[in-house]
């Protein structure tokens, strides 16, 4: 007989206590091979993949795509040792009596690298309650009569939709709900699908941006190759809709008096939630301007040299050497003079902690919002070796794979904001580091140069540090031996 196993969301480390799903990666009734993904979820540090460490068939999934769940609630239920014609029927969503097993024995243990199936923290957010369980047989209690419609998903794809017992799932191919006892019923209020098979959408982003200002992707038209559905065609979409809303929306009469407090928001647009990656940054951002006293320094360098060293390196043959590399070696051998600066401020202890390695951060941006991965131990590895572990982490930003252990434990970052074509800049400081390193485009410009006006690469560097834990001499010269660096590179043999 086929035991039901109950799959609990993980602990996710960091101190994340909830995640949002993203995308379901099975179905109610297929298959899964231990350690298989199973669901997509985005934490405030990174989009992750989570593996079931279960083998079976998925008999029920918790949660429909864009619902936040807590750490340690239960994700799906797996009947292990049954076959796929034993359908949904095994899983606890019968409440025949018996609760699901909740052992881990036919499992692997492995969740995610690094992290374990822990039970919930002791504090978590509230999540939204949902209608308590009757046993089988026993009559249903007393709730509001459900709506006339329930609203497809955005994306147009059936993944199955909450029911009172939170535990109906769908087959995704006809529109047919698979209810808790396994007997499958048209779904009702499903009209709005227009249609069979997946929308052509760039990422689940879309999806999600469609779901949450209640767009149906079917009505549009994609922009992208063979119409696929791009970030930009929704919110042109969306744009257009709050534009008809306020032609057609009629001035309500004025009332002789003030009931209550006037809203100072203005009417229409479109409102963008603060949560996931985006949110988190927020309140880091926030953080550190309310709690790092920080001030800017900066200098202009003549980055002639520099280039030229690294043309050099490439054309040597072996692995290209990126700009970035060059500029992460002479920040660790400017740490290693000035240590101040590689810190950060223990408030509580009212003590200034000096690191004794450099895990450097480096700003990216991604269709997600801005990242910092974290270079680990870069004061140990060479320019080949920070080449390819910055075009790893960039990669994966990309992709949206980064873990948290990829985004957390910096103690200097490297900002560079010449990509997008900027000179200069004063960043906020990626609390609780004690500094930042901002680099400028490198463009061509009239300099100096041995006592005559000549075209060099110039570029600009600029320091942010905590006033905390240094003054403006040490910020001063640890800038300035930077831009000594990548004057002269020749100066950084003395740290070989």
């Amino acid at each position: 007989m086929a035991q039901v196993l109950e799959f609990k969301l993980p602990d996710l480390g960091e101190g994340l206590t909830e995640a949002e799903i993203v995308r379901w990666l099975v179905q109610v009734g297929d298959v899964v091979a231990i350690d298989q993904p199973v669901v997509e979820v985005e934490t405030a540090k990174a989009m992750v993949e989570v593996p079931c460490p279960y083998g079976g068939v998925v008999t029920a999934r918790f949660g429909e795509e864009g619902t936040e769940l807590p750490v340690g609630a239960p994700l799906l239920t797996v009947a292990v040792g049954a076959s796929p014609s034993d359908g949904p029927q095994d899983g606890p969503a019968d409440r025949s009596g018996a609760a699901p097993v909740r052992g881990a024995a036919e499992g692997s243990g492995n969740v995610l690298v690094g992290y374990g199936t822990g039970e919930p923290p002791a504090r978590r957010r509230r999540v939204r309650p949902t209608a308590p369980l009757a046993p089988a047989g026993a009559p249903a209690p007393a709730r509001p009569a459900p709506p006339a419609a329930v609203p497809a998903r955005a994306d147009g794809v059936g993944n199955g939709s909450l029911g009172s017992n939170g535990l109906q799932g769908s087959n995704g191919s006809n529109g047919t709900t698979v209810h808790a006892n396994g007997t499958g019923t048209p779904a009702h209020g499903t009209g709005a699908l227009r249609g069979e098979g997946p929308v052509p959408v760039i990422s689940p982003l879309v999806r999600r941006l469609a779901r949450e200002n209640g767009l149906d992707l079917r009505e549009l038209t994609g922009s992208g190759p063979d119409g696929l559905i791009l970030r930009a065609d929704v919110e042109d979409a969306l744009r257009a809709a709050a534009s008809q809303d306020r032609t057609t929306r009629q001035p309500a009469p004025a009332p002789a008096q003030a009931s209550g407090p006037v809203s100072s928001a203005p009417a229409g647009g479109i409102r963008i939630p603060l949560k996931g990656v985006r949110g988190a940054v927020a309140d880091k951002l926030a953080r550190s301007r309310r709690e790092i006293p920080e001030a800017t320094c900066w200098v202009d360098a003549d980055a002639t040299e520099l280039m030229r060293a690294r043309s050099a390196m490439n054309a040597a043959g072996g692995p290209k050497i990126s700009l970035l590399a060059l500029l992460a070696r002479i920040c660790t051998a400017a740490l290693a003079r000035f240590p101040e600066l590689n810190s950060s401020v223990d408030t509580e202890a009212r003590e200034v902690v000096q690191f004794d390695h450099v895990h450097l951060g480096f700003a990216a941006q991604t269709e997600r919002g801005l990242v910092v991965p974290v270079v680990r131990d870069a004061h140990a590895r060479d320019a080949e070796g920070l080449t390819a572990e910055f075009a790893r982490l960039t990669e994966a930003g990309r992709a949206g794979t980064l873990t948290p252990a990829d985004l957390t434990g910096g103690t200097f970052t490297l900002n560079n904001y010449g990509v997008f074509g900027v000179d200069g800049s004063t960043p906020i400081i990626n609390h609780p580091e004690a500094a930042m390193l901002g680099v400028g485009r490198i463009v061509p410009k009239p300099w100096v140069h041995e006592g005559e006006l000549a075209v060099r690469q110039v570029v600009q560097l600029s320091l942010t540090f905590d006033h905390r834990v240094c003054d403006g001499g040490t910020a001063g010269g640890f800038l300035r031996h930077v831009a000594d660096c990548v004057e002269q590179p020749a100066v950084l043999l003395r740290t070989l």
